[in-house]
C-alpha cells in the first residue's frame, strides 16, 4: 500500500476516530501491527489551534511514520490554511474528514454533510491540494442517505483533484453507525478510480477483513471500532491474510500487560488529572467479555488517581489470571 511516496509495511489503518486515537492509542497500534494510524480529526478553525486539546490532537512526537493528520471544516480557504498549519508542524499525510456523520460536525455543514454539496467537495479538495506539498488522502461515506449514494461521483472529483487516497465508510450519513456496513458502492467506486481506496466499516475480524478485501477489490482496510479494546486485531489480520491460520487469542496476562503499558502512556501524554478520565472508556473497552468485568469496570470508574486506577486494574486482571490457573 503506498501514499504518495509512503511506501506502507502493510494495508491495514487505523480509522480516525474523536476520543479515541490520540497518540498513545495510534503508537499502540502501530506496535500491534497497524501500517498506519490516523489522528483525531483536527478543527480548520485556527481560533481553535493553541487549545490544549487540538494540540494535543496534533501531536505526533516520536511516532512512527507516516505522521497522518486528519483536519475537518467546510470552508476551501479555511481548510487550506489548516492543512499548511500541520504540514509545517510535521504531518506528513493530510486527511480531509467528509465522512464524519456527528451531529455536531454535519450541523456545521463539516464532516458527511459536505457530501450534500459536490460543488463545495471540489473547492475544498482542490484548495488543500493546492496548499501543501504533502500526499492529500480523503475520508467518505457512501452518500447522504441510501437514496442519494453519490459516493461514485465524489471519488471522482477526488481524483481529479489530485487526492491520493480515498478511504469509504460503507454507510450514508443518514445511517450513522446503525445496520450493516454495505461494499457494493465501495466495490463501484474502486472500480471507478484508480487511486488506492481503503474498504472502511463492520471489519471486526481478521475473516471479515479477507471478505471486503476480495469482494470489494479494495487496496487497503480501515479498522475502527472493533480496535477499542482489541488493538490486537491488526497482528490477527495481518497473519490470517497471509497465513490463512487464525492467530491465538492473547491470554489474560497478555491483555493486562498491554492495558497497563496503554495506562502508563496516557498518563503521561495527558497528565494524571485528565489521564485518569480518558483512561476508563479503554479500561472498559478492554475487560469487555471478562468474567466480573461490570462489578469491576464500576469500581475502577470511581477512583480518581492513577495509582488508585492502576492498583484496581492490576488486581482485576490478576484475579482473572489466577481464576483461568485453576481452571487449567
Amino acid at each position: 500500500m503506498k501514499i504518495g511516496s509512503f511506501q506502507l509495511p502493510n494495508n491495514l489503518i487505523l480509522a480516525p476516530m474523536a476520543g479515541v486515537t490520540d497518540r498513545p492509542f495510534r503508537q499502540l497500534c502501530r506496535s500491534l501491527g497497524a501500517g498506519m494510524a490516523v489522528s483525531e480529526m483536527v478543527s480548520s478553525n485556527s481560533l481553535l489551534w493553541g487549545s490544549a486539546k487540538t494540540q494535543r490532537r496534533a501531536n505526533h512526537a516520536g511516532e512512527t511514520l507516516p505522521r497522518s493528520i486528519q483536519i475537518a471544516g467546510a470552508n476551501p480557504k479555511l481548510m487550506a490554511e489548516a492543512a499548511k498549519h500541520n504540514a509545517d508542524r510535521g504531518a506528513q499525510i493530510i486527511d480531509i474528514n467528509m465522512g464524519c456523520p456527528a451531529k455536531k460536525v454535519c450541523n456545521v455543514m463539516a464532516g458527511s454533510a459536505l457530501l450534500r454539496d459536490e460543488r463545495l467537495v471540489s473547492q475544498i479538495l482542490e484548495a488543500v491540494v493546492s496548499a501543501v506539498n504533502v500526499p492529500i488522502t480523503l475520508k467518505i461515506r457512501t452518500g447522504w442517505d441510501k437514496a442519494n449514494r453519490n459516493g461514485r461521483r465524489i471519488a471522482r472529483l477526488a481524483e481529479e483533484c489530485g487526492i491520493q487516497a480515498l478511504a469509504v465508510h460503507g454507510r450514508t450519513r443518514a445511517c450513522a453507525y446503525s445496520g450493516d456496513a454495505e461494499y457494493d458502492t465501495i466495490a463501484e467506486i474502486k472500480a471507478t478510480i484508480s487511486i488506492p481506496v481503503i474498504a472502511n466499516g463492520d471489519v471486526t475480524t481478521p475473516e471479515k477483513a479477507k471478505h471486503v478485501l476480495e469482494y470489494t477489490g479494495a487496496d487497503a482496510i480501515m479498522v475502527g471500532r472493533a480496535a477499542q479494546g482489541r488493538p490486537w486485531i491488526f497482528r490477527e489480520i495481518s497473519h490470517y491474510l497471509q497465513t490463512g491460520d487464525r492467530l491465538r487469542e492473547p491470554t489474560a496476562l497478555e491483555i493486562r500487560d498491554i492495558l497497563l503499558g496503554h495506562l502508563e502512556n496516557l498518563y503521561s501524554f495527558y497528565g494524571e488529572y485528565t489521564g485518569v478520565r480518558v483512561a476508563r472508556k479503554h479500561i472498559s473497552w478492554y475487560s469487555k467479555g471478562q468474567r466480573h468485568g461490570a462489578a469491576f469496570r464500576q469500581k475502577v470508574n470511581r477512583v480518581e488517581t492513577v495509582e488508585e486506577q492502576l492498583a484496581v486494574t492490576r488486581d482485576f486482571f490478576d484475579s482473572v489470571i489466577a481464576d483461568l490457573d485453576k481452571v487449567a
